[in-house]
């Protein structure tokens, strides 16, 4: 055996050993990050009924609609002299203890943290009020160990945290293929791994783990690492859509300030057109976000693949997201959940129809 090879096995060990810190440091509960930026507005620009609204979201390119329309201004301009303040966040549940707390008050969120937030408040705390993205999501494997899909048997791959929207949506796979996996440990004929996006492609490179049902970009960083891509979760949906992002609300202020919420979802409507009439600019922007936001840009050829994999839309798609509940009520990782009510979409639809567009669907789950 040569030096290199037992340098490369420490070397993976000591990446293997470091996975749990890492997963502490990064995982479920990821703490906030505020931007302490509030936008600037134009000179003897009118105020809404609020001075400022605040909104979260991700340093991600599923949330695309809200790093394109705060980096374009889109949203300010719509909100006339009502400032922005945002806040990033790494994690659901902490974006929800945000939303809950009163931290903030409008949020681009995943289905699986706004379905949790809501059951547990039990329908009181928070209202999806749109859509924002589909798509975005992939199995990648290690070729020279999985070749199909039958490969997966025995294998370990990774999901970002416990009960996170790709977590249930592998879970939900594994079990239509017949294959037993305890859903709390990840133990079985598969074995799922959670690791946080940020810490997959080490743990991929050090050998870790084999592959991962992750959203964009995590999928094109270890495509980039020699990964391929075994499965587009686009394809198991019906039209090829399924709710990745929503924008939530706390009801508390979609009460009080109306017209700050339905300014937001005017700016949301604004930024998905632009984003789709210019998307190499649209791509740009985004990663100049990301770059203000984590201090690196994306590469090229990250980036490049990973745009084209995700629809940015206004339709929350609310009948995959009770599909999606539903395949967390089968893994036993959610009780069977009462989801009506969960959606206004009264203020974007009345959005959508001043812009002569369709009215969107609330699948039978709105309030009233």
């Amino acid at each position: 055996m040569s030096a290199a090879r037992p340098r490369a096995l420490l070397r993976a060990l000591a990446a293997t050993a470091a996975l749990p810190l890492l997963l502490t440091a990064c995982g479920y509960g990821s703490e906030s990050t505020d931007d302490d930026k509030t936008s600037r507005v134009a000179a003897g620009a009118e105020k809404l009924s609020a001075d400022q609204v605040r909104i979260g979201y991700f340093p991600n390119l599923t949330h695309a609609t809200a790093l394109v329309g705060v980096q374009e201004g889109l949203f300010q301009k719509e909100l006339g002299g009502t400032t922005i303040k945002a806040s990033t966040f790494n994690a659901g549940p902490s974006e929800i203890e945000a939303l809950n707390s009163g931290s903030i008050d409008i949020g681009w969120i995943g289905p699986s943290p706004a379905i949790n937030g809501y059951t547990k408040s039990g329908g009181r705390n928070l209202r999806i009020i749109g859509g924002s993205a589909s798509g975005g999501v992939k199995l990648v494997v290690d070729p020279d160990r999985i070749k199909s899909e039958d490969d997966l048997k025995g294998k370990r791959i990774a999901t970002p945290q416990l009960g996170n929207t790709q977590d249930i949506a592998f879970l939900n796979w594994i079990a239509e293929k017949g294959w037993k996996v305890d859903p709390q440990s990840g133990a079985g004929d598969v074995s799922v791994v959670r690791s946080d996006n940020k810490v997959t492609p080490d743990a991929y490179k050090a050998d870790s783990i084999d592959g991962a049902w992750v959203p964009e970009p995590t999928a094109s960083r270890l495509v980039a690492q020699g990964a391929e891509v075994l499965l587009d979760e686009a394809d198991l949906w019906p039209d090829k859509k399924f709710v990745i992002t929503n924008i939530i609300v706390s009801q508390k202020f979609l009460t009080q300030h109306p017209d700050v919420v339905e300014a937001v979802l005017r700016g949301s409507v604004r930024t998905n057109e632009w984003i789709n009439a210019n998307p190499e600019k649209a791509r740009a922007s985004a990663n100049t976000a990301l770059e203000k936001l984590t201090g690196k840009a994306l590469p090229a050829d990250v980036i490049e693949p990973a745009w084209p994999s995700i629809t940015f839309l206004d339709d929350p798609l609310a009948a995959t997201l009770d599909t999606q509940a539903g395949y967390a009520v089968k893994a036993g990782l959610l009780k069977e959940p009462r989801l009506k009510g969960i959606y206004d979409l009264g203020p974007l639809n009345k959005v959508l129809r001043a812009d002569g567009k369709e009215a969107v669907d609330d699948a039978g789950l709105g309030v009233g």
